[in-house]
């Protein structure tokens, strides 16, 4: 077995330098559709409006809202969703941070579980650990993990929430049980971790993955690897099921477009977003291909509708994705206009105001940094601001969010002394979580808390963990 690692650099032979000002201008041009869908969903809804101030497009306070709801002005009796999406966005988690953990190895990821109860944290090495949030964070399950190449690279979380998936750089994905009474859960030693493997007998190379995904119903899982393919494992049958040349460069990230399963979104190395419909005949063939970035994506969100997503990216953007602007062929845009590596490199000047001739984004967004490691971007919850924002990891040692509507950064959460690969929104709360390479897990609240013992100082921050030993970062 030779271990497969290909380095691809994205750009256009056609690619072409716009001016500062038409990038300032870039930056806040929002497709129509999408503010005003951003806006249906987080502003207060026209009855409610009309009933408090005579459909006048003014600010609603707090407590205006709350007083219209108690004597009962829209009819409804209640608040509508984008009523209340609008009353809690007001109060976003920018407040902190406080100590979820600390620990003697880079944090790489931080994810909520779909109901918020459970935050998993996995860590550089061999270490993941489940919180309570619901029981000031206490761990719920301590786990040592099974034959890392590296670091844990992803991690999922079933829909029932029994069972969690945690993937490295090789082929094997491995399963441990998150609910049963084992707290210190070591690898075949104090629990079993199954492990399934990807690889493929026909081929010779050892590939590693980068992203691991659970189907909607819990049955298949689905991964990206530097074997520049997709596969789908199917856990019934136990064994993979379908194996896609998805690319022509590491597949660093796969989801589901929704709540069927039936459509994947896939983001390379080689700059390209694809769209893959598991009903079709041709499964070996994307149904469309998003282009637009000059580089390699580094992690794809989906709204959840079917139609919109996002994808960060090495060319130091966020870029807004509608499906039904995808072209069923791939846009010339693989030559190479510069050449630089992101694992030890700064971007590069010249390339900071390249754009695509092709671009089909619907919007472009601007300011965080994406470098040396796969940084993560995310929609804001439905329930809390109705996905109204975008927020993201930097190699600035930030957390950026930005509004959606309005096409700018509106918060910058600054303590972390490295950088930041992961971050986690509560589905439910103002609260937020930011995993670093510093070895901390913080949280994020929307009021302040002084007395709170875990409260971190500024001046306390670190560049690495403590016990770090430097050494060569994939």
């Amino acid at each position: 077995m030779r271990w497969k690692r290909k380095i691809h650099h994205g750009g256009s032979s056609q690619q072409q330098l716009v001016g500062s000002t038409t990038l300032a201008n870039e930056v806040c041009a929002i497709d129509e559709e999408v503010s005003h869908l951003s806006r249906i969903k987080s502003e207060p809804s026209q009855r409610t409006r009309a009933s408090i101030y005579a459909g006048q497009k003014r600010p609603i306070s707090t407590f205006k809202l709350l007083s219209g709801r108690e004597s009962n002005c829209s009819g409804m009796g209640r608040f509508s969703s984008a009523d209340c999406s609008y009353a809690l966005r007001k109060h976003l988690p920018v407040k902190g941070p406080w100590c979820v953990d600390d620990m003697d190895s880079e944090a790489y990821i931080s994810q909520f579980s779909a109901d918020g109860s459970l935050l998993i944290g996995g860590f550089r090495g061999s270490h993941i650990r489940v919180y309570n949030s619901e029981k000031n964070w206490k761990v719920h399950k301590d786990i040592t993990c099974k034959r890392l190449r590296w670091t844990v690279s992803d991690i999922a979380l079933s829909p029932d929430q029994q069972f969690l998936a945690y993937s490295s750089l090789s082929p094997t994905v491995h399963i441990v049980n998150v609910q049963n009474a084992v707290r210190e859960s070591h690898a075949n030693i104090t629990e079993i971790h199954e492990g399934l493997d990807f690889s493929d007998d026909d081929d010779g190379f050892s590939f590693g993955i980068f992203s691991v995904k659970f189907s909607k119903d819990g049955r298949e899982l689905v991964v990206g690897n530097n074997n520049e393919s997709i596969c789908i494992y199917d856990l019934g049958a136990n064994k993979v099921t379908e194996r896609i040349n998805a690319h022509v460069a590491d597949v660093n990230v796969v989801t589901f477009a929704d709540e069927t399963s039936d459509v994947l979104y896939s983001g390379s190395d080689d700059s390209l977003c694809k769209v893959w419909d598991r009903r079709c005949h041709k499964k070996q063939k994307p149904v469309g291909v998003l282009t637009g970035h000059l580089d390699g994506i580094t992690f794809i969100d989906s709204r959840g509708d079917g139609h919109y997503f996002i994808s960060n990216c090495k060319d130091q953007t966020i870029k807004l994705w509608d499906l039904r602007k995808m072209s069923s062929t791939t846009k010339d845009c693989t030559s190479k206009a510069y050449e630089w590596d992101y694992r030890w490199m700064t971007y590069p000047s010249e390339a900071r105001y390249l754009k695509h001739p092709y671009d089909q984004s619907l919007a472009t967004f601007r300011g965080h940094s994406v470098l040396r490691t796969l940084i993560r971007c995310y929609f804001s919850p439905m329930h809390s601001t109705g996905q109204r924002y975008i927020y993201t990891g930097s190699s600035d040692q930030c957390v950026y969010i930005y509004d959606v509507a309005m096409g700018k950064v509106v918060e910058k959460l600054r303590w972390h002394g490295s950088i930041i690969r992961d971050c986690s929104w509560h589905p439910y709360l103002p609260t937020l979580i930011s995993s670093s390479w510093d070895g901390y897990l913080v949280r994020w609240e929307a009021t302040e808390d002084d007395k709170d013992p875990s409260m971190l100082k500024t001046g306390k921050q670190r560049m690495h963990p403590e016990g770090y030993t430097m050494s060569f970062v994939l």
